[in-house]
């Protein structure tokens, strides 16, 4: 089975090649593409439908797990700021996705949702996950995270 089609799963079986760090309220991964260099997703420990299906216990360490990736992005790659985004309008099971965004950015999109980039920012290949050009990015990540999280 190919680790995208349950990427829970595969953080959990230690066979999702995104996967930085296992963090207290789940999994760091580095995201797909890298548009937005340092973009990552926190995935939880386990699949849910949504953050209000945690327990209260469960929502605060998801959600300091989240900022704390966002501090990571913060000191590996300063960005100009980090947005944190949960939606599950189209992968219906809870994940955030913690994007940096940069001054060099159009400010006609630095002032945006990350979301209005055209779909060719999603799907290029210019534009993936490179381990040659982005493992720096993602060692930096995982440091920090190494020292803050244990």
């Amino acid at each position: 089975m190919d680790w995208r089609n349950d990427r829970i799963k595969a953080c959990q079986t230690g066979t999702n090649p995104m996967l930085i760090k296992e963090l207290i309220g789940g999994f760091a991964v580095f995201g797909d593409t890298q548009f937005l260099p340092g973009y990552c997703v926190l995935l939880p420990k386990k699949t849910v439908g949504s953050l209000n299906e945690f327990s209260l216990k469960e929502r605060q360490e998801f959600l300091v797990s989240m900022s704390i990736l966002g501090d990571a992005i913060l000191a590996a790659c300063s960005p100009l700021r980090v947005n944190y985004d949960i939606l599950g309008n189209t992968d219906q099971f809870l994940h955030a996705h913690v994007f940096p965004r940069y001054l060099w950015e159009k400010e006609e999109r630095r002032s945006k949702p990350v979301w209005l980039y055209s779909a060719s920012h999603w799907t290029s290949p210019l534009d993936a996950y490179d381990e040659e050009k982005h493992l720096v990015i993602r060692q930096r990540i995982a440091a920090y995270l190494n020292d803050f999280a244990g």
